[in-house]
């Protein structure tokens, strides 16, 4: 079955309502099922498990490969880099593969990699099995957000996009919490090696899902997306909204004074994430009916205000624990609109702008990693909270000041956004 829609909106736009056609659009009613849409959340919430849990292993890592813990940290960039530079370009040699193989062929990479990592008996082989698990979760991830997003259709877009980030939501909420706790009780290889039976767990699932293939644009086009001002624009304001809370993230245990055995850090972690869960439990409507660009703003302004907030609070608990609840919602508010700009932005080769806007989400981690490493030893934890501050200040301005949605609308026609084909006796 082929699926498609055009769009009625000029690009730059980001009006609410204005997106793309209603409901009843064709597309719409072909969107994936709820459990399909489950298959992907699932991926998702694997990832997140891998990515978030690492702050709260830090610690023991470090020791037990014989590390220091801001050198431990670094195996985030490690993953961030790899992820940034593999995600564009996987998503630019495989345009006119089916979007299952590459769902499930980056799952099964992304558990090799962790089961090397789970084995790894020195940091150089831990090193690479980040870099392989990096490339695996690239292969998955803009694949996962390309085939919800192009089956919903413009009027339900926003809400297909946030149940596939409901996975990371959940991750922070579920995995990162109970993934410490099993660090101290039973080491950290073995949250590990829970990570990598679930990621094989989603990959027997994805059999299930309909082969999608999108309709292949040539090798030049899909690198021309480069050269568009606009998805630029959003691209940069991506890396900079990512990188305040991973600024603190990577580095929150030695924040609130903490080390991986004290069990107050799951329940700080399990508030950041029931946090995360509420915004983007929120987030889909929001996007849908209100716009995307002014509930990023709202999201980035939240953020800095609460890391603002977090320097005098992070030394009492409880203050801590509500001001993480924020942190977590406002960062659970700001991906979704990203992703819906570059769809509207960029929807003839919206695979590849979602490759590279994952991109930008693991450069923006894998910055805010390496800074936290550096202002921990240059001046301290106690200065972290208000870097991240100040950062977030920063972009919540590049954001206000460059949106394309604030320029005048170009006189060029639209950009139809592709068909997109699926078979339809996969759904059953």
């Amino acid at each position: 079955m082929t699926v498609r829609q055009g769009s009625n909106k000029e690009p730059g736009s980001d009006e609410p309502g204005n997106d793309e056609p209603e409901d009843d659009e064709p597309r719409s009613k072909d969107g994936l099922r709820g459990w399909q849409l489950g298959v992907l959340a699932a991926g998702t919430f694997t990832l997140g498990v891998d990515g978030f849990v690492l702050a709260g292993l830090l610690p023991a890592i470090a020791d037990d490969l014989s590390v220091r813990v801001s050198t431990a940290g670094q195996l985030t960039t490690i993953f961030s880099v790899t992820y940034a530079v593999g995600s564009p370009v996987l998503a630019a040699l495989t345009g006119r593969w089916d979007r299952r193989l590459l769902l499930g062929g980056g799952l099964a990479l992304f558990l090799l990699g962790m089961a090397g990592q789970a084995l790894a008996p020195s940091y150089a082989v831990m090193a690479a099995g980040r870099a392989a698990a990096a490339l695996g979760a690239a292969a998955f991830q803009s694949n996962a957000y390309v085939m919800a997003g192009m089956l919903a259709g413009g009027a339900r877009r926003g809400r297909a996009l946030a149940a596939v980030t409901a996975g990371t939501s959940l991750s922070t909420v579920l995995g990162v919490p109970f993934g410490v706790l099993a660090g101290q009780w039973f080491g950290w290889r073995a949250v590990l090696w829970v990570i990598t039976v679930l990621a094989a767990l989603t990959a027997l699932c994805v059999p299930l899902l309909p082969r999608a293939h999108v309709p292949p644009t040539s090798m030049r086009a899909r690198l021309g997306v480069l050269t568009r001002p606009p998805v630029l624009m959003v691209l940069l304001a991506t890396v900079a909204v990512v990188t305040p809370p991973f600024l603190l993230i990577s580095y929150l245990p030695v924040v609130l004074g903490m080390d991986g055995t004290d069990g107050r850090l799951v329940v700080i972690l399990l508030a950041f994430g029931l946090g995360s869960l509420t915004g983007n439990r929120l987030v889909g409507r929001l996007v849908d009916g209100r716009g995307a660009l002014g509930v990023l703003l709202v999201a980035v302004a939240g953020l800095a205000a609460s890391f603002a907030v977090l320097v005098p609070a992070r030394e009492e608990y409880a203050a801590a624990l509500v001001v993480l609840v924020a942190v977590g919602a406002f960062q659970g508010l700001s991906i979704t609109p990203q992703q819906h700009r570059l769809f509207v932005l960029a929807p003839d080769v919206a695979t590849v702008a979602l490759g590279l806007n994952g991109s930008a989400i693991y450069l923006g981690s894998a910055l805010g990693a390496a800074l936290g490493g550096v202002t921990l030893d240059a001046a301290g934890a106690a200065t972290i909270p208000a870097t991240a501050a100040v950062l977030a200040a920063v972009a919540l301005a590049l954001i206000a000041t460059t949106a394309p949605e604030r320029r005048r609308r170009s006189a060029a026609p639209p950009v139809a956004t592709p068909a997109i084909a699926t078979d339809s006796h996969s759904r059953s």
